[in-house]
């Protein structure tokens, strides 16, 4: 069993309450958008990281991290990519990579929206944790938690840490 903390969009902001919930989880899974190294160096002391790069993030992190994450967690095939849009409005690259790799969890970020949908036609959980960063125009900022175990993604919660301003 693994308890996971996703996030995503944290524009190179990063807190106490972040870390408390990373200390506290298996791995943390990013969905792009870090903003600097400092991002990656903190949550890197603490726990395994899986991630893939955002939109605004530089080339040194574009070298660590790809554009499409695809893994097994226990028995979860896995999916992430930071513009990946959500069910029917899927981008292009998320509906070549979904089509071909068939997985139970779709995770994308970029929107700064909090979304959990299961898409019925490609028989998929889709997550998007919104953003935990100060940087955007959400109001609240988010991320979520959640355990996989063997074939199950379970007790998912969503995470609001106050005000982005």
């Amino acid at each position: 069993m693994k308890r996971i903390l996703l996030l995503s969009d944290t524009h190179s902001y990063i807190d106490d309450r972040i870390i408390d919930y990373a200390k506290d989880a298996y791995e943390v899974w990013h969905c792009g958008d870090f903003g600097n190294m400092a991002v990656i160096e903190e949550l890197e002391k603490i726990k395994p990281i899986r991630g893939v790069y955002g939109n605004i993030d530089e080339a040194k992190i574009r070298t660590i991290f790809p554009e499409v994450l695809s893994f097994k967690c226990e028995e979860v095939d896995v999916l992430m990519i930071h513009i990946g849009g959500y069910p029917e409005r899927y981008s292009p690259l998320a509906k070549k990579e979904i089509a071909e790799r068939k997985p139970k969890l779709f995770i994308s970020g970029h929107s700064h929206i909090l979304k959990a949908m299961f898409d019925k036609k490609n028989n998929l959980l889709h997550l998007n944790p919104g953003a935990c960063g100060k940087s955007g125009w959400h109001k609240v900022r988010t991320m979520m938690r959640f355990t996989i175990h063997k074939d199950e993604i379970k007790d998912l919660e969503i995470i609001e840490l106050g005000s982005r301003v």
